[in-house]
């Protein structure tokens, strides 16, 4: 048996310490250590997981050290171990780390907070996971690209799309930082159009004819997208929810189920016993969605902080080269996390 993939996480923050946690369900692959510079309660749940925390910086060794945090070496250090690091640091602070990354020969995965030409290539697993495969950089795309990607590709692959327009319902901040800022009574729209996340699905996908708008909203649990789409022929309603059944990282949700706002689905994903309440795949209202001719239009809810974790697992076994395979990939990340379990899980057919 091959050994497995071993994988360090710089930074634990919102998304690092749940691809952290992540890679440790995966049979392929160990995780070797996390580096940060904080000294907060953040670090002091890691101790308790038995994983290795290594200082970030050298001014972040003396503070762990001063806050009595016990760490295993620098990022220096453990950057020697690993075959892949995944770069979970704030935005900007990764783009400074790729140098070091670069000259270590090391293969290293950026977050969707950092431009894709920093590595020339950003990812969706079910898009373009075979593109990845053996390359030394990837940038897992932000979670409203990627659920934009997801949904759009299901169509895609199809048959279906010719071009998209949505309008997103951001949140305002994550909820653990919510009491630091956000919005409050009001609305603010992105000044630009197209806002950010059409553009950002075209460097995965260059063929997607799309356009997104923004707006901020007042409230931390997840984003909503509306899209109202032009097929490339008129379908039956029936025909669309096939080519989403098609993914099963997109959770078709009926009236029936009474997941009628956002905070139920968090609560369903608490009660199944996610990690966290974590949302990972894309959660679309299937009774809503509306069939007019070649007019589609639907709507979606997309977890920030959860959704791009399988991504990023994937992208490891991409970039690693060992599995050459989007769809044995998929299928090992979602059985290892999960994914395929869900109670309202829509009937699939899959082959590894």
């Amino acid at each position: 048996m091959a050994k497995p993939i071993r994988v360090a996480v710089n930074g634990y923050g919102v998304i690092g310490k749940r691809v952290a946690d992540a890679v440790r369900t995966q049979k392929d692959m160990t995780l070797i250590g996390v580096a940060d510079v904080a000294t907060d309660w953040r670090i002091r749940v890691l101790q308790t997981k038995d994983v290795p925390l290594f200082a970030a910086t050298p001014q972040a060794l003396e503070a762990l050290d001063a806050a009595g945090v016990p760490t295993a070496g620098q990022l220096d250090d453990l950057l020697g171990e690993v075959d892949v690091i995944v770069d979970c640091t704030p935005k900007r602070v990764a783009a400074d780390n790729v140098p070091i990354y670069r000259q270590r020969a090391l293969k290293f995965i950026l977050q969707g907070g950092e431009k894709h030409a920093v590595t020339g290539h950003s990812f969706v697993a079910e898009a373009n996971f075979e593109t990845a495969v053996g390359r030394d950089a990837t940038r897992v795309v932000s979670c409203n690209t990627t659920a934009t990607v997801r949904t759009l590709g299901a169509l895609k692959r199809a048959g279906l799309l010719r071009r998209a327009r949505g309008t997103l319902l951001h949140r305002a901040t994550d909820p653990w930082e919510s009491h630091q800022g956000g919005i409050m009574n009001t609305l603010v729209p992105e000044p630009e159009i197209p806002s950010h996340q059409g553009p950002d699905a075209q460097t995965v996908d260059s063929d997607l004819d799309v356009v997104t708008m923004a707006v901020k909203v007042p409230e931390t649990i997840a984003h909503l997208h509306y899209w109202s789409i032009q097929m490339t022929r008129p379908a039956h309603k029936e025909e669309v929810l096939d080519a989403f059944r098609s993914s099963s990282r997109i959770l078709l949700m009926k009236d029936e189920h009474g997941l009628d706002a956002l905070n139920a689905v968090k609560e369903l994903m608490a009660d199944q016993g996610r990690s966290r309440s974590d949302l990972y795949e894309v959660a679309l209202w299937a009774d809503m969605l509306k069939v007019q001719g070649d007019e589609l239009f639907y709507a979606y809810m997309v977890d920030n902080q959860a959704i791009v974790v399988p991504e990023t697992i994937d992208a490891i076994r991409a970039l690693d080269g060992r599995e050459t395979s989007g769809r044995r990939s998929i299928a090992a990340t979602d059985l290892a996390m999960g994914i395929e379990s869900h109670l309202f899980a829509h009937p699939r057919s899959r082959t590894p």
